[in-house]
């Protein structure tokens, strides 16, 4: 249905919206029996991405899907699964001596052990914002007598962004220019997550803009192993809408698939441009640490051989810590799906967007962001925005 449509106020159609809600209300009660689940909330669907986090909220859907189905916050949001010791070390890098400290800046707010990046630009570190990771390449080459290191986060969605300025810097010999690297993969966190066991998800909605670098076939060894449906969404309110009902659609057939409600930008198979540039310029690491999650194994991809000498932990040697969150912060337990951003005490009152505790309240993708911002009494209606 969704995928014949052209244009995004056609994805926000009210009247449309609310055709696919009274199907979601005819589905939901066969899919929960056939799952042997009862009650407000028996159908756990997890949206990985942060991004349909926001958009859940922002339009409403909460209050617009069966009483049945309850929507489980994932470990997609790159900037909130960057663990304390990884901020330690920016901080580290931005306070020495000629060096300038490049990133993204949703990152300046993130919290570390001895605070923020934004914090240390207040003492008088030089950190910039940047929008491209070319920006900093052009830093460098305008500045040679400073070093200019650029923090690389994010998941597959930002890497082939990362990738092309690895290769620029390369390319003009640049040698005052470095990448501290903690680029995570999409997949491993979300086997890590339904192998544990401590947290019920029966089906998942997966990343629409990772998806559309590493193509829908990596989550099908996923959906087999753990029994669960998998679809690929967008997001708009009925793309949200129509995935929700390729779930439950599943559910009640007791299938297990992956399924492309994104088509028109995600494909199959993985760009080819892309994997050319991943595969070139990174390596996957051992161990990767995440905020909240602990080590995942083969998680997180740092520069490969290839492209040593462009990396900040080959410079120098960096303080390498791993610190834990602070205690009052629940963060790696609204990352797992465990609980909703309100059940941590600290939510909205110690912890607010303007002075976080935790990363989730951080990024413009964090689930306690979305809950604070957006959270509220009234639903919205079908296909309008807060």
């Amino acid at each position: 249905m969704a995928e014949s449509l052209r244009f995004a106020d056609e994805y926000r159609d009210p009247a449309a919206a609310r055709v696919v809600a009274r199907r979601l209300e005819d589905l939901a009660p066969r899919a929960a029996d056939r799952l042997g689940h009862e009650g407000p909330g028996a159908i756990r669907v997890m949206e990985v991405c942060g991004g349909h986090t926001h958009a859940i909220f922002r339009h409403g859907l909460r209050a617009h899907v069966p009483d049945l189905v309850r929507f489980v916050h994932g470990p997609g949001c790159p900037v909130c699964v960057l663990p304390m010791g990884r901020i330690d070390d920016a901080v580290w890098l931005a306070q020495q001596p000629a060096v300038t400290l490049a990133t993204y800046g949703d990152v300046l707010r993130v919290p570390g052990s001895d605070g923020s990046l934004a914090e240390a630009r207040a003492r008088g570190a030089d950190v910039r914002v940047v929008y491209s990771p070319l920006d900093a390449v052009r830093l460098a080459l305008e500045h040679p007598d400073r070093q200019v290191v650029f923090l690389a986060i994010g998941f597959e969605t930002t890497a082939p962004a990362t990738a092309v300025a690895v290769r620029r810097a390369a390319e003009s010999r640049l040698t005052n220019f470095s990448v501290l690297c903690h680029h995570v993969l999409v997949v491993p966190p979300v086997e890590a997550l339904l192998g544990d066991g401590d947290v019920a998800v029966d089906a998942l909605i997966g990343p629409g803009h990772v998806s559309a670098v590493i193509g829908c076939r990596p989550y099908g060894p996923v959906a087999e192993r753990f029994g669960v449906p998998i679809v690929v969404a967008g997001f708009e309110p009925l793309d949200l809408l129509a995935a929700l009902e390729l779930v439950l659609t599943q559910l009640a057939q007791g299938r297990a698939e992956v399924e492309n409600q994104y088509g028109r930008l995600v494909p199959w198979e993985p760009n080819p441009v892309a994997a050319e540039l991943l595969a070139d310029v990174f390596a996957v690491r051992d161990r990767t640490a995440w905020r909240g999650l602990g080590e995942i194994e083969r998680s997180g991809a740092g520069l490969s051989e290839r492209y040593r000498h462009l990396d900040a932990e080959a410079r120098w040697e960096l303080p390498g810590g791993s610190p834990a969150d602070p205690r009052a912060c629940r963060c790696g337990d609204v990352l797992r799906g465990a609980i909703d951003p309100p059940e941590c005490r600290v939510f909205g009152t110690a912890c607010t967007p303007e002075h976080p505790i935790g990363a989730c309240m951080v990024s413009s993708e964090g689930a306690c962001a979305a809950w604070f911002a957006h959270a509220g009494p009234e639903p919205v209606e079908l296909g309008r925005t807060r």
